[in-house]
């Protein structure tokens, strides 16, 4: 998949044309959820995904997304970003509808785990977790 989408970005789902190092760079210093995580562990995240999408501008990375999923009953998304100089544009709804509404994975039940940005999250069906979901950290 490569799509067009606004005032010259590009969604594309080739796992080659991921920058791993704008990528990586992204995770450890600008997010929350990922400074613990070494660069080798990014890379087999992402070698381990089933689909990731790059958010280009000109052909540079400027924002990302990961699926995992069985491929039959639920994905996760992670990893989803836009770099701050690119916010404002809805790049991220766009990056969350590629993932959850497109592709092979649109008809599963889907999680995440996010401590922002939910009432983006809900405009895709995302809501709070029941009491039936239970969580194992490292």
């Amino acid at each position: 998949m490569y799509r067009t989408i606004t005032d010259g970005y590009v969604l594309d789902d080739d796992p080659s044309r991921v920058d791993r190092d704008r990528v990586c760079r992204f995770l450890q210093e600008s997010s929350y959820w990922a400074r613990d995580r070494s660069r080798e562990v990014i890379e087999a995240s992402i070698e381990g995904s089933d689909r990731v999408i790059g958010l280009y501008r000109d052909s540079v990375q400027v924002g990302f997304a990961r699926v995992v999923s069985d491929g039959a009953t639920q994905a996760y998304l992670a990893d989803l970003y836009v770099e701050e100089d690119h916010r404002g544009r809805g790049l991220g709804k766009q990056l969350v509808a590629e993932a959850v509404d497109r592709g092979p994975h649109k008809k599963l039940k889907w999680l995440l785990h996010t401590a922002d940005a939910h009432e983006l999250y809900q405009q895709y069906g995302f809501g709070l977790a029941s009491n039936l979901v239970m969580e194992r950290r490292r």
